[in-house]
């Protein structure tokens, strides 16, 4: 897969270093538009979640999602819908890894792929992001949203 060097706009926004942002990269880049946007608006989405603090099983562990540090699963799924894309899952439970970060196994268009610990911007089969994250092509996709 060929990947090309983008961070989404972050450094035209003002921000600065590196961090933990890919989800805020990933739909900028992908959505086209504009970095702080999707920034605002990820951040936004983290206020209305409701951790409890530090309770042992809680999922949240006392956190909220943050566009620069991360961002929870579901958190990122109500971002995107209201952004009027859907998920397409490529992997079950128990099923094994179907779908690999190479572009032959994904579709052409853009796309915000989800892999471990990472999502990442793919589009017409070429990789957006700060690094190249494929594996060599071995990385497993989870899913991938794509516009509805």
């Amino acid at each position: 897969m060929k990947f090309v060097f983008d961070d989404g706009g972050r450094a035209a926004a003002g921000y600065k270093g590196f961090t933990g942002d890919c989800v805020c990269r990933a739909i900028a880049i992908a959505t086209e538009r504009p970095y702080k946007e999707i920034y605002d608006l990820i951040n936004e989405y983290g206020k209305q979640e409701r951790p409890n603090r530090k309770r042992k099983g809680n999922k949240y562990n006392g956190r909220r999602s943050s566009a620069r540090t991360g961002v929870y699963k579901e958190t990122i799924r109500r971002v995107m819908e209201s952004l009027g894309w859907v998920w397409v899952p490529t992997m079950k439970i128990g099923g094994g890894c179907t779908t690999h970060l190479c572009s032959e196994e994904l579709p052409s268009g853009r796309l915000v792929v989800s892999v471990s610990r990472h999502e990442t911007a793919v589009i017409d089969g070429v990789l957006h992001d700060t690094y190249d994250c494929t594996r060599e092509g071995s990385r497993c996709v989870y899913g991938y949203f794509k516009k509805a």
